[in-house]
């Protein structure tokens, strides 16, 4: 289904463009009210459904199993390493991990078998943050 091109889905696309790494409905919700678009809260759900599903936002689930949606830079499959902390986002080739899923559905007998892999951590600066911290403690 193609959604039509309104000001609110501009509006949405815009706002998850200008976002700083993964983040939620809620949270982009929470930017377009307190800037007083009058956009609802379905119609950033719908309109982020949309943008994953053509392929113009990348759709991840957090380790706490909300859905998190980022702007697509890339075209074709890819990762992503994800800091915690900040939301900083690293997209990287996973060779490795391609050709394990292929091998791992092959000998289980399946065929066009997908796959999602995410990497959670935290990044170098947040890391060095949160240990210069606990050295301060």
């Amino acid at each position: 289904m193609v959604q039509r091109n309104t000001w609110q889905r501009e509006r949405v696309r815009e706002a998850l463009s200008d976002a700083r790494g993964f983040v939620s409905a809620q949270s982009l919700h929470a930017t377009l009210r307190d800037e007083n678009t009058g956009i609802g809260l379905a119609t950033v759900y719908r309109t982020l459904a949309g943008l994953a599903a053509q392929g113009d936002a990348d759709s991840l689930q957090s380790p706490e199993g909300e859905a998190l949606y980022r702007a697509c830079t890339s075209t074709g499959h890819h990762h992503h390493l994800i800091c915690r902390s900040c939301g900083l986002t690293v997209e990287i080739e996973a060779t490795d991990v391609e050709q394990w899923a292929k091998r791992t559905a092959e000998r289980h007998g399946f065929r066009d078998a997908e796959h999602v892999v995410d990497i959670f951590g935290l990044c170098g600066s947040c890391a060095a943050a949160r240990d210069a911290e606990r050295d301060a403690n």
